[in-house]
Order: structure tokens, then C-alpha cells, then sequence
């Protein structure tokens, strides 16, 4: 019979940084915190502190997509490692059916994307949801809903949604944000 190591190979994907774009923060930034295959395998979906990124398996040297999560929270890079939210580890999920996208942020907020990353919508976890209870985002990085700036001083850093999982069938996607866990239909 054949040997483990005769079934092992390997790739490599990486997005080459910009040497401009290089900082004391550039490895925390860019380490993985999480990564899903979609079901049929052929994407990857990886989060690192800022991006969720899209990855077609036949593609190593780049990522289709990069959604930008974190962009506004890039000039306070400093603070959050001053007290440790710049090592947070935001996971990501994929719905059953490989189109959207879930990832978790701060003020116990998560974001779902649809796989060509035109469509945001943010829900708050919460035990008495706000009327409506989505807040629609634009697309645009650092903009909220109607295109308003997102302003980092107004954000609840101890509120944060690290863990999500979306059901492999239906579309329900379970949240847990501090203590709660929280399920909904998406």
C-alpha cells in the first residue's frame, strides 16, 4: 500500500503585501484567523484581522475578492494593540450553498457578504433587537449605511462576535456574542 507521504502535496496562497504598505503591524494584520472550504471545494474563504478573502483553489497567487471589514479601523492600528483587540480572532462561515459569506466584528455586530461581495448586511446580536435590526451597508470600506463614515471612536470593542457557525442546510446562522448564543433565519 502506498505511504501517507505519496498522497501529500502542497500549495501556496498568498497575496504578494505591497513593500510600501509594510508596517510594524503588517504580520498581525495579515495572520489567518480562520479559513472554510465552501461545500462543492472549490473556494476557500480565509479572515484575517481587517479582510475576509475569496480564494479560487486553482489560483494561488491571489484572491478573487478581498472584502474589506476592518478599513476604518486601520489608523488606530496602535490602540487596539495597546489593548490586545489586534490579535482578536474573527471566524468566518459559509452558507450551505457556497453564495454567502458570514463573518463576526465589534459592538456584537456580523456581517453577511454575498460571494461577489456587492452586498453587506450587518446585524447587531442582541437579546432585544433594534426595530428592524439590520443596518444595510453600501459597500463602500468604511462607510455605513447611506454612505456615512464609520467613526472607530463610537465602536464597543468589548462587544465582539468571534465565533458564527451557518447551518450546512438551511439558512440559519448560529452567533455567539459575549455569553448568548444567539440563531437566526437568513
Amino acid at each position: 500500500p502506498p505511504t501517507l507521504s505519496a498522497w501529500v502535496t502542497g500549495k501556496i496562497f498568498e497575496e504578494a503585501e505591497h513593500p510600501g504598505n509594510k508596517s510594524f503591524f503588517s504580520e498581525i494584520i495579515a495572520s489567518i484567523s480562520d479559513i472554510k472550504f465552501t461545500r462543492d471545494g472549490r473556494y476557500i474563504i480565509s479572515r484575517d484581522y481587517l479582510t475576509l478573502k475569496i480564494w479560487d483553489i486553482n489560483m494561488e497567487s491571489r484572491p478573487l475578492r478581498t472584502i474589506h471589514i476592518h478599513e476604518h479601523l486601520r489608523s488606530k492600528l496602535c490602540d487596539l494593540y495597546e489593548n490586545d483587540c489586534i490579535f482578536d480572532k474573527f471566524e468566518c462561515s459559509v452558507s450551505g450553498d457556497g453564495n454567502n459569506f458570514v463573518t463576526g466584528s465589534y459592538n456584537n455586530f456580523f456581517h453577511i457578504y454575498d460571494r461577489y461581495g456587492q452586498s453587506d448586511i450587518c446585524i447587531e446580536a442582541a437579546k432585544v433587537p433594534k426595530p428592524n435590526g439590520k443596518v444595510a451597508i453600501n459597500g463602500k470600506d468604511g462607510k455605513g449605511a447611506g454612505g456615512q463614515d464609520i467613526n472607530p471612536e463610537d465602536i464597543d470593542f468589548s462587544k465582539k462576535v468571534l465565533h458564527l457557525a451557518w447551518h450546512p442546510e438551511q439558512s440559519a446562522v448560529a452567533v455567539a456574542g459575549l455569553n448568548n448564543l444567539y440563531i437566526y433565519c437568513v
